[in-house]
């Protein structure tokens, strides 16, 4: 027994580690990078504390080398899928019941195993399997996952003492309860640090979880989890499933105990989903919650009073970082007439000293894009760039599949904002930019709020303090995620809650208790402490 109310140690952002030549993080990472690549890991499924393997396997190749094998995944069949529904259900009553601390506990050791002995571990897998650069996958794999597991028990101990007022002679508790049944996590490529987070944050909130983690990332998704179990993770409270999506979300959805899904990936396959569900819930115990932040075509406007230096560099950086593989990727630009050729000559001079290749050389900027659909989704887009549809490739443009996914930085000027690269989501180093006339800078937030179904990030840069403010007002609902004189990319948890709306989801804010409290059940209990004894008011005796 305890009689203490504890208080969860207090957050901090982890710091961003340079890999600069000569570093000791450097050395540790080329070193783990050499031992992790020279071998091929199993990879089992994970099912009520389990080890699966059935036999039924798929390779983890690294998209910059697609003839070299790294780990097999096994995968599962709808027995598999409903022995982890049964293992979650299982784990149910045990884990909601098990105090906030010691929930609390194991994700705090977790963030401190991932930001020490398994840094490089997290950070290798990720280099490998998602052909990011060092510094990418440092700021994704290592920082912002450890944040997110440091931070959310942060924001959970504060929706718990959020209480209601009790006045005198009774006291009013407000509980907050994981959801009835299970929760469904499907994570996606890009990010380790959403693989990491998707599961884990209805798990603290006391939920247990179904995962299935993207097929190309099962090899990040094995690590993710062996720092989880070494950090004491109860078997059955995360479930790790592989297999074909389309047979694992039949499975779950059909089940009256699915309580909701924690999703990241296309707008498509999530309104799928919610049709689904849509269709499906009167058979369930409860409203499932469905929590999903979808696909993005980003902006950056620009206004004439903007440094011309600070653009480009935004333009380089937001779009072709991690190849554009990211929601919140720059893929879109507005720029004015007058600025257009300043900032076209810097953006030319530092294309030209970006190099492009394997991340295990360190001064690759760009690396390959996933897989083989990803590559032929995106260099469609660049092969369909024609003059006489009014558009036409100023940098970049090339791409090889020889040996790996390799897409060249490529920025397409558009004549027209509704020229198809302006309108639709590429997902890849892609940057397509159309120039306006200076003075119709209210007219051109118009065209950008109107362009796109989607509101996830954007960018607006301007020295002029009245621009910004016309700019949030007109682009008031065209971003869940808006950065002033910065690039729209690279949101850290705690500071910038991440989420947008429209085609871009449910903008429940990952990093904030805003997605934790969507994992809870509230239950008011009213307890009055000296209850009448006779039903009769006052205003019912005689005068």
């Amino acid at each position: 027994m305890n009689n203490a109310i504890f208080r969860v140690p207090a957050p901090s952002n982890e710091p961003v580690l340079s890999y600069a030549p000569g570093s000791p993080e450097r050395e540790a990472l080329k070193a783990k990078l050499k031992e992790m690549g020279s071998s091929v890991v199993d990879i089992p499924m994970f099912i009520g504390g389990k080890e699966v393997r059935t036999g039924k396997l798929g390779d983890c190749r690294p998209p910059h080398d697609h003839q070299r094998l790294i780990g097999r995944y096994h995968k599962g069949a709808k027995k598999d899928i409903n022995d982890a529904i049964r293992a979650a259900l299982k784990a149910r009553k045990a884990w909601a019941a098990t105090p906030f601390h010691e929930r609390a506990a194991v994700f705090l050791r977790a963030s401190e195993l991932l930001r020490g002995p398994y840094r490089q571990v997290l950070n290798a897998a990720t280099m490998l399997c998602q052909s990011k650069s060092a510094y990418q996958a440092e700021i994704d794999a290592a920082c912002e996952l450890s944040d997110f597991w440091s931070f959310n028990v942060k924001f959970a101990e504060e929706i718990y003492q959020s209480q209601p007022y009790s006045p005198r002679g009774q006291w009013n508790r407000l509980e907050y309860r994981p959801l009835e049944g299970f929760v469904y996590a499907v994570t996606p490529f890009n990010f380790t640090a959403i693989a990491g987070n998707l599961p884990t944050s209805p798990a603290l909130m006391g939920n247990t979880v179904v995962w299935k983690p993207a097929a190309s990332t099962m090899y990040s998704g094995h690590f993710i989890l062996q720092i989880l179990r070494k950090a004491g993770l109860p078997d059955g409270v995360i479930n790790m499933v592989a297999g074909s999506s389309s047979e694992i979300s039949d499975a779950l959805f059909a089940s009256p105990d699915f309580a909701g899904v924690h999703f990241t990936g296309s707008t498509g396959v999530f309104n799928s989903m919610w049709k689904t569900v849509g269709d499906r819930v009167a058979s369930y115990r409860t409203y499932p919650r469905l929590v999903g932040e979808t696909g993005g075509k980003d902006f950056v406007v620009v206004h004439p009073s903007a440094d011309p230096a600070e653009v480009a560099t935004a333009l380089v950086r937001g779009a072709f970082e991690y190849q554009g593989q990211k929601c919140s990727a720059a893929s879109r630009a507005y720029i004015p007439e007058g600025m257009w050729n300043k900032v076209r000559k810097l953006m030319a001079e530092q294309l030209a000293r970006v190099k492009m290749g394997d991340p295990e050389d360190f001064s690759n900027f760009v690396n390959a894009v996933i897989d083989r659909n990803a590559y032929e989704s995106i260099t469609a887009y660049i092969k369909a760039v024609r003059p006489r549809d009014g558009a036409r490739i100023i940098f970049g443009g090339k791409f090889s599949d020889e040996k790996g996914y390799f897409i060249e930085p490529t920025v397409i000027k558009a004549a027209k904002p509704d020229y198809k690269t302006m309108c639709e989501e590429i997902f890849g180093p892609v940057l397509t930019i159309h120039t306006y006339p200076d003075k119709k800078w209210t007219e051109t937030l118009k065209v950008c709020d109107k362009t796109s179904p989607y509101a996830l990030t954007g960018a607006v840069f301007a020295d002029d303090r009245a621009a910004l403010k016309e700019a949030a007002e007109v682009l008031v609902n065209a971003a869940g995620n808006l950065y002033f004189n910065d690039k729209p990319t690279g949101a850290v948890v705690g500071q910038q809650p991440f989420g947008g709306a429209r085609a871009s989801g449910t903008n429940d804010k990952a990093g904030s208790f805003l997605n934790l409290i969507r994992w809870t059940s509230a239950r008011n209990v009213k307890e009055t402490f000296a209850p009448p004894a006779d039903f009769a008011y006052p205003f019912l005796a005689k005068p």
